[in-house]
């Protein structure tokens, strides 16, 4: 087997799967995000969003955190340090397999 083929399949699958791929993407351009503007940007129903990132808390990748902005429930999402750690190296998997 060739050398990419080998990295294709060493891609961090948790990362790997499309709605994951955009949640990691954005979150990782910037500090924290709330869960509207993921909503609206990935254009993923709540549910859908919330088992993506309920999937990318248990890896560690992501910290939700529960807070009210004038007494309106908010929730706020930012990469770990270890989710943009596996996010910079799936994508230098990812461009060394293509």
């Amino acid at each position: 087997m060739n050398q990419q083929i080998r990295t294709i399949a060493d891609l961090d699958r948790v990362i790997h799967e499309p709605g994951r791929l955009m949640i990691v993407a954005l979150l990782f351009a910037v500090e924290q995000a709330d869960f509207l503007y993921l909503q609206h940007e990935t254009c993923m129903n709540k549910g859908t969003l919330s088992s993506h990132l309920s999937r990318l808390e248990e890896a560690g990748y992501v910290e939700i955190t529960k807070t009210f902005r004038a007494k309106i429930p908010q929730t706020l999402l930012r990469l770990t340090e270890s989710g943009r750690q596996a996010f910079e190296g799936y994508r230098r998997n990812l461009k060394a397999a293509l």
